[in-house]
């Protein structure tokens, strides 16, 4: 553990690993840094940086040029009094946060030295946090999607109602992590809050207060999300001012665009936004399936509409019907 500086040494009751990265959205890094700021949990270990993260531009301050300090990855520990006390179920927490990425080639190094010493303090279970883009209204509520590293685990998130992420990906850190977890004998799952996609390079406050009441539910802890549901507020009515200055334009301004050009302009952003390898394939998967049985088509149809690329398939779907016609079905 060379790598890492221990500060404090901690005994914890079969704590709980959550890990966090920024993201789409910023919806994990928030989420488990404003779950540290309100379980008032406390620093005792560190990661080094060195090896893991390089350098990739200078930064500028008063018009002088220097070379910025590299990430910081920090370790957190929370002692829930329910655990204490000695209540079944109930588990401490231990939260990694990094403020960035590092060199995905050297993962699997890094990851590692993080599973070590959660498993040196006991940790059975790692949690992480992640966006789902999905084709949604900015003033829509958040749903909670879930994916699991076992059938166990899966089977017993299911009566949080959350949605299951039956296939996909889940990029970065944040879904990686997970993935190596698994490989090293930890169980764990993964929540993701819904985000529009023609906003994935905004702050996504009420997707972070989504998976955090998500998970407050499964390890039965209060989590205040007051101030973030606040910050999900003042975020909405930001965006809608400037949706608002794209319909009216600056003063002056004698030909302001409309409703649905707003609206154009919102699909035309979520179209700009790649499509996830797994949708693409699911969509693939859905032609043929039509192709041998039109019922599926209305499948299809649901999932075009969801994404907001019905133009760009139209006239492949319009030929499953005509191909249907001519077979004189």
């Amino acid at each position: 553990m060379d790598s890492l500086n221990i500060s404090k040494k901690v005994i914890l009751k079969q704590p709980y690993l959550v890990v966090a990265w920024p993201g789409m959205g910023e919806v994990a890094f928030k989420a488990a840094n404003y779950l540290i700021d309100e379980l008032k949990a406390v620093e005792f270990s560190s990661l080094a940086s060195e090896g893991f993260f390089y350098s990739t531009a200078s930064v500028i301050s008063k018009g002088i040029l220097d070379v910025p300090a590299l990430p910081q990855g920090k370790f957190y520990y929370w002692k829930n009094p329910a655990a204490k006390r000695g209540s079944a179920g109930k588990h401490d927490l231990i939260i990694f946060l990094s403020n960035a990425q590092p060199d995905l080639s050297k993962a699997d190094s890094y990851v590692k030295i993080i599973i070590r010493l959660a498993k040196s303090l006991g940790v059975k279970t790692v949690v992480s946090f992640a966006s789902m883009p999905q084709a949604i209204d900015h003033t829509q509520e958040a749903r909670v999607w879930f994916a699991a590293t076992d059938e166990k685990t899966k089977e017993s998130l299911k009566k949080y109602n959350f949605s299951l992420l039956e296939d996909g990906q889940i990029s970065g850190m944040n879904g990686l992590f997970l993935g190596i977890a698994k490989k090293s004998g930890l169980k764990g799952f993964c929540l993701l809050g819904d985000i529009p996609l023609y906003t994935i390079q905004i702050e996504n406050p009420k997707a972070s207060a989504a998976v955090l009441e998500g998970l407050g539910k499964i390890l039965g802890i209060q989590i205040n999300l007051g101030p973030l549901a606040e910050q999900s507020k003042q975020m909405e009515d930001e965006i809608n001012k400037l949706l608002e200055y794209l319909k009216l334009g600056p003063a002056g301004q004698t030909s302001p665009i409309g409703e649905e050009e707003v609206e154009l302009i919102k699909k035309t952003l979520s179209q700009l936004t790649k499509l996830p390898a797994s949708v693409k394939e699911k969509i693939e998967k859905l032609f043929e399936e039509s192709r041998r049985d039109i019922t599926k088509a209305n499948e299809l149809k649901v999932e075009l509409d969801n994404w907001n690329v019905y133009k760009e398939y139209e006239d492949k779907f319009l030929d499953l019907f005509r191909k249907n016609k001519e077979k004189g079905n």
